[in-house]
């Protein structure tokens, strides 16, 4: 930092001199001398100042041609902190330069076999890493790490950490560039800037879920909704979303509003929200507020001049047709130019092809909210927040990656298609059926890879070796997966044709044929032995480094300090292929076969090679030195080398390079020519190697459609073979589904629950549910003892219709449902103390929802509302949600309760009725020996339970015995009602 200059002035303020509109005291003639040492800058040329160094000068200068009165200071010169940078090499300057480029990052620079950060990253990143930062002269103060380390590093900082980081690599400066640059081998230039929602092929990307970042877009000429606003304005309040996902290609778009912002979130999951640099300004937006309580990670971005579908079409792999651009409304438009904006920015001139957006139909899925999503535990328990013990976890028996992303996607969303659902089915049912099949499909699937991903690393440029023998093997397996589903519709008997006929439609999905030839090439083209080879000296490489690496860190007392404790000379490769295999028997990644150039180079190199072995045997009969070798190294170059006593040997005129008591190595004119055609030679044959691979991925991206295609055919098949699997492991029925709004649920059981009842050795009660039919009521009345199974029911049968709708089986003996359209769920609440709003707001807000936003086709399932307030309140409150939701919203309900009076007020109102009512009531109980033993019964009966058992459930918690004989005593008192208790008080006061 430097400090403004205060300038004084050369000669002290004359407070003498009038104004200047004043008549002059002085003669204008008269002159002012001043003695001074000499001055520089504007005010020294002002007046006239001898720009002499080292002596004092005398000046002179009229009066008249001062300004007058009080001689004020001069503002200093505006300083350019660029201009006043500490000499850095340039090294270090380009690092700065890319540091201020990229402000929001932390910058991850390659220097040699280590990415370093440097100046003020270095400080404040290290200890995160737990690295040592060098202790250098400079404040640039490098710390670093080994390259092959950089994908353990971007997991702490991307995914632990939600930072940003920018990668510059090294590019060879050419002769131009070398001059200009001050003599740099290496430019150094960011290629890519990595964040959490623009993941590609890092080690670290979860596999089993989508990686998407969504940007909302919100028209600028609406007014800011604040974040207290009530629920009618947020649903008024419309906007645009759009959503990516960088590792798979898929691109989605819909207009929703702001109240159903908080469920689509939980729904799609994004990593990184991206909004416009516009909106940050206007922080008391309802929106903020909602991204903060899903603890969204929030990014803003300048568009750029994208506002038209057209202008996606250089980022999709096909163009939007004329007839769909239509249906994408202006706010989706403006959110996929501001997230196609973003991705293109973070990707730094990298080739992107997505796949053509998809608008995203609420109309066709089951809603499921944001509460019901959690209190259900549809992908994550709530005490814990852990897949095991949720549904996802219980039903997935998927083989791909791909496949269970899908299964992620399906549980989030539902079909509310008939035709989808059965069509679902019928493939269940065809692998259950045919058991064989089914194990030859699954067989097929785990031999072959995540085709999706694996296609768009081609697309983005980043495809290797490995990532082509994977697609091929993949699409090998796709064509015989083909070939046994086509042999079983031929052969299938008559009364399974209907069900075929859903495989017949999954099967022209897929066009295998020109991918085949894909295959075919690649299989022909790579040598698997060798690439196999490259590995294992990689892996020697890595291990020998960080080896070297350790001891010297571990020398030298500098702990982590990777980069700081390894010197230069060791930054390069400790072993070379050349070296590990034998300068004759490199490792080739193509077949020498793979091209008509490679046959021909692979051939004058064997000849070469045949050559210098005839030359080494000429040499070692002309020197008679048995131990000669010819050889290559970085130092020496091509030469000759001798040991033992053939290193005493006279040379001749041959020109000796090193010598030592054992060893002698020296130049051969023939050698040095014969060892520059054979490097030639390899060189030549490595660019075939690179023009052919470059073909191969062309290839891929010619057939980047059918690929993707085939991919999603192969996911969803992964996900009902494992259906099928599932239905005969836990005994599970086919439903039936239709257009009513019955629910006919015999022997239902719960998913999770009885799993985990069977890891223990226990059994599960099955319930039967029949909510919705005229004759059974549409809305269930549960009353019971604690831990009787009133959540358990009322979860269970929930899940059971999630399962039906995405095409599974469920766990009863028999099911026939009406399509739900949406699932609500109220089911515990916690405080929210950073909304200022307490157990009951919470309980209060959910209910309001189910109760604005349930139809008659909703399945609604609550439990236990009105227990944060007084038992008179909560029970008023919670008739009149029963009431609303049985004679407004008229939807199934599954409704439990521990308020037992409003049953009676239900009875009242003429609610129930045993021969049919719209509310039905039904409990479960306890049962109780002599001995004052206990045991829950956990089958449901027509009835209601006035009793709630709740001393004995504090009993079997351990609660001291002394409380409990408290509340015995309590509870004994004679029932009055705390409104009299509170009157009476009162009135005695």
């Amino acid at each position: 930092m430097f400090r403004p200059l205060h300038i004084r002035p050369i000669c002290r303020p004359v407070r003498s001199l009038p104004p200047p509109s004043s008549p002059s005291l002085v003669a204008p003639a008269a002159t002012l001398s001043c003695t001074s040492r000499p001055r520089h800058g504007p005010l020294a040329a002002s007046l006239g100042h001898a720009q002499t160094r080292g002596k004092k000068t005398i000046t002179r200068v009229k009066l008249a041609d001062l300004p007058q009165g009080p001689i004020r200071p001069q503002a200093p010169e505006a300083i350019d902190p660029a201009q006043h940078e500490p000499p850095y090499p340039t090294l270090l300057l380009q690092v700065r330069q890319n540091i201020n480029k990229f402000p929001n990052c932390v910058l991850l620079t390659r220097v040699g076999g280590f990415y370093e950060m440097y100046f003020e990253h270095a400080v404040e990143i290290a200890p995160l890493l737990s690295i040592k930062l060098a202790s250098k002269k400079t404040n640039a103060g490098p710390a670093g790490f080994p390259f092959f380390q950089l994908d353990r590093f971007l997991k702490i900082l991307v995914q632990d950490l939600n930072r940003f980081v920018a990668i510059a690599d090294e590019f060879p400066n050419d002769a131009s560039d070398k001059i200009k640059s001050g003599g740099l081998m290496h430019d150094r230039k960011v290629t890519r800037v990595i964040t959490p929602g623009t993941l590609i092929d890092e080690n670290f990307i979860d596999p089993y879920a989508n990686n998407y970042v969504m940007a909302i877009h919100i028209s600028s000429d609406v007014e800011a909704i604040p974040h207290n606003a009530n629920t009618l304005a947020l649903h008024h309040f419309k906007l645009g979303l759009a959503w990516l996902d960088l590792s798979t290609g898929h691109f989605l778009t819909q207009q929703a509003d702001l109240n159903s912002l908080p469920s689509i979130l939980s729904r799609i999951a994004p990593r990184e929200v991206v909004l416009n640099q516009s909106l940050q300004s206007r922080k008391d937006h309802a929106l903020f507020s909602i991204l903060a309580q899903d603890q969204c990670l929030t990014t803003y971005a300048t568009p750029a001049a994208l506002d038209d579908i057209s202008h996606w079409t250089p980022f999709l792999e096909a163009e939007v047709p004329e007839s769909a651009r239509e249906s994408f409304t202006p706010l989706e438009v403006g959110a996929g130019c501001l997230v196609l904006s973003y991705v293109t920015d973070r990707l730094q001139g990298m080739t992107m092809k997505l796949q053509p957006p998809l608008r995203y139909e609420a109309l066709y899925t089951m809603s499921i909210d944001k509460n019901s999503l959690r209190a259900l535990e549809i992908k994550e328990t709530i005490r814990d927040g852990v897949l095991r013990g949720s549904l996802f976890h219980a039903i997935r028996r998927t083989t791909t990656k791909g496949g269970t992303r899908l299964l992620n996607q399906w549980l989030s969303a539902p079909s509310t298609s008939l035709d989808v659902i059965n069509q679902r089915q019928n493939l269940v049912s065809i692998f259950m059926t045919a058991q064989d099949l089914q194990e030859a499909i699954t067989s097929l699937l785990a031999h072959s890879h995540d085709s999706q991903r694996l296609v768009q690393k081609f697309v983005l440029g980043r495809g290797n070796a490995d990532d082509l023998l994977a697609l091929a093997s993949t699409i090998m397996a796709t064509e015989k997966a083909v070939t046994l589903l086509k042999t079983t519709v031929s052969q299938a008997p008559e009364d399974q044709i209907t069900a075929l006929q859903s495989l017949t439609l999954l099967l022209k999905r897929i066009e295998i044929e020109k991918p085949m030839d894909l295959a075919v090439r690649i299989k022909d083209a790579i040598d698997e032995e060798g690439l196999v080879q490259q590995h294992q000296v990689e892996d020697l490489e890595t291990t020998q480094m960080m080896a070297r690496v350790q001891t010297v860190a571990a020398s030298e007392g500098t702990d982590g300090d990777l980069a700081a404790a390894l010197p230069k000379s060791m930054e390069k490769r400790t072993v070379s292929l050349k070296g590990y295999y034998g300068e004759d028997n490199e490792v080739w990644v193509m077949k020498p076969t793979s091209s008509p150039a490679l046959v021909k180079l692979h051939a004058e190199l064997e000849a070469l090679c045949e050559e210098k072995t005839r030359l080494t045997e000429t040499l070692r009969d002309h020197y008679q030195a048995p131990t000669l070798k010819l050889r290559w190294t970085t130092h020496l170059g091509h030469h000759v080398h001798v040991k033992g006593k053939s290193a005493h040997m006279d040379l001749g005129n041959a020109k000796v390079l090193s010598a030592s008591r054992s060893t002698r190595s020296f130049h051969v004119n023939e050698w040095t020519t014969l060892g520059q055609r054979l490097d030639h030679a390899r060189f030549s044959i490595r660019r075939e190697e690179q023009r052919v691979f470059q073909t191969l991925r062309e290839l891929v991206i010619v057939n980047i459609v059918r690929l993707r295609r085939n991919a999603a055919v192969l996911d969803e098949l992964d996900i009902v073979t494992s259906f099928a699997r599932l239905a005969t492991d836990q005994d599970l029925v086919r439903p039936r589904l239709n257009d009513s709004t019955c629910h006919t649920i015999l022997s239902g059981r719960h998913p999770t629950v009885e799993g985990g009842l069977l890891s223990q050795g226990r059994s599960f009660v099955p319930n039967d549910c029949l909510v919705g039919a005229p004759a059974h009521g549409r809305l269930w009345l549960i009353t019971g003892p604690n831990m009787a199974g009133k959540s358990t029911f009322l979860r269970q049968n929930a899940l059971i219709t999630i399962l039906a709708q995405i095409g599974c089986y469920v766990p009863a003996a028999y099911a026939e449902l009406g399509v739900v359209d949406a699932i609500f769920s109220r089911i515990g609440s916690a405080d929210s103390l950073y909304h200022d709003q307490s157990t009951f707001m919470v309980e209060m807000l959910e209910t309001a929802h189910i109760l604005k936003h349930a139809t008659p086709r909703s399945f609604v399932v609550i439990d236990e509302i009105g227990r944060g307030t007084t038992p008179e309140d909560g029970a008023a409150v919670s008739y009149a949600c029963l009431h609303h939701l049985a004679t407004v919203n008229k939807c199934r309900t599954l409704f439990a309760t521990h308020f037992h009076s409003i049953a009676d007020l239900a009875v009242a109102d003429g609610l129930y009725d045993t021969d049919g009512g719209v509310v039905q009531m039904y409990c479960t109980d306890v049962a109780e020996d002599d001995r004052g033993g206990f045991v829950y019964v956990h089958k449901l009966r027509k009835g209601i339970n006035y009793q709630s058992h709740a001393l004995k459930v504090a009993g079997l918690s351990g609660l001291p015995e002394r409380a409990i004989t408290v509340a015995h005593r309590v509870l004994a008192r004679p029932c009055e009602s705390s409104i009299a208790r509170g009157a009476e008080v009162a009135e005695s006061l």
